[in-house]
């Protein structure tokens, strides 16, 4: 009997670890998995928009270009009207070439979280390939679920403030690695945008998003449905493309 009490007080004593049951991770370290997943060094992405309006809905499909988190460049492909206009982004600094006026534009700071044609998306939105470690500090604060997904609950505060949301609130797919849902704050606190993953989909052993609504809070609607159709991972892209001369070819 005392061998069978002392094996049993062993056994309720081990560490957790060793019975089977899930390390503590820590935010850093989920971050930093996060990451590895849905930031890649070079990509190709042909993808769609659909903005929900109030009488009728607009797709637009466009094709884009990113190397790394300081170059892309974007050509819309659909609608006729928006056909041409391109986009090309380096570092902070974006240019806007419409095909119809012959005219390009540059934005910067403030004026990259204007909304992209009418959606629920802005500009730094639909260009940023940033790693949430390189832009914010982060703590785990719970576990819920998403979905019928076992997801984890990390607050994210802007390391400095050219950040454009300064405040985050992420789920995390416990098993896929993925953020399921994100809430978007001002530094004031108040909340600017809200985005849930819809669908996901797998490429060459990594989870990404493949339809994904945005809805920005401060107006009505259903928001905007970003749909990737078809992605390239490390593909070879050249670096003529990321050039100012490549907006009006």
């Amino acid at each position: 009997m005392k061998k069978i009490i002392g094996l049993f007080m062993l056994i309720v004593t081990l560490p957790l670890d060793i019975l089977g049951q899930k390390k503590a991770v820590t935010a850093d370290q989920i971050l930093a998995k996060v990451d590895g997943n849905i930031v890649s060094k070079e990509r190709i992405i042909q993808s769609q928009m659909v903005i929900y309006g109030k009488r009728r809905n607009r797709t637009i499909v466009s094709k884009g270009y990113s190397k790394g988190n300081e170059k892309s460049f974007i050509e819309y492909l659909q609608p006729k009207r928006e056909r041409g206009t391109k986009m090309l982004k380096l570092k902070n600094r974006l240019w806007i070439y419409s095909l119809s006026s012959d005219r390009t534009i540059q934005l910067s700071g403030h004026l990259l979280r204007q909304s992209v044609m009418g959606s629920d998306l802005s500009y730094e939105d639909v260009s940023n390939n940033e790693k949430y470690s390189a832009l914010y500090h982060s703590k785990l604060i719970g576990e819920a679920t998403f979905n019928e997904r076992k997801a984890w609950v990390i607050d994210l505060v802007a390391k400095n403030d050219e950040v454009n949301y300064q405040k985050r609130k992420i789920w995390v797919d416990q098993e896929r690695f993925i953020p399921l849902k994100e809430e978007m704050y001002a530094k004031s606190g108040q909340k600017l945008k809200e985005v849930k993953v819809l669908d996901v989909m797998k490429i060459q052993s990594k989870w990404y998003p493949k339809v994904t609504n945005y809805k920005d809070v401060l107006k009505e609607g259903k928001g905007t449905d970003f749909i990737i159709e078809s992605m390239e991972l490390e593909a070879t892209i050249s670096e003529d493309i990321f050039n100012k001369s490549s907006l009006k070819k």
